[in-house]
């Protein structure tokens, strides 16, 4: 419930700020809208789905005002599920989310060596 209601505190946050200058962009296709809220300065804020229920669907990206991705995650008819991303500044974060309780949490800064496989 708490993390709905963070949910919806973000959502409301960006719908009066994206008003100030810039309308949402919705877009309905069959039962799912897509929507695009603005930051004051016309940069794209948050991008995701909502369900014919009203609740967040699939895939949700979040952005700061200068057009870099500061979320990305997934949404099961309003729930947070499956690995979310969260950067800031040097860092990510990767959180797993089942019926929005967190599961477990990881955390790389730019000196965190990753392997890669070629």
């Amino acid at each position: 419930m708490r993390n709905l209601v963070i949910v919806l505190m973000m959502l409301s946050v960006a719908f009066s700020n994206a008003q100030d200058n810039k309308e949402p962009k919705l877009e309905k296709k069959g039962d799912l809208t897509y929507v695009t809220y603005y930051h004051d300065n016309g940069e794209i804020s948050q991008k995701g789905v909502f369900n014919a229920e009203g609740n967040v669907h699939g895939e949700w990206k979040s952005y700061d005002s200068d057009g870099n991705k500061v979320a990305l995650g997934n949404y099961d008819n309003g729930k947070k599920v499956g690995k979310w991303f969260f950067w800031q500044g040097e860092s990510l974060k990767e959180v797993d989310f089942i019926d929005s309780k967190i599961v477990s949490v990881n955390q790389w800064d730019n000196k965190t060596k990753v392997a890669i496989n070629n």
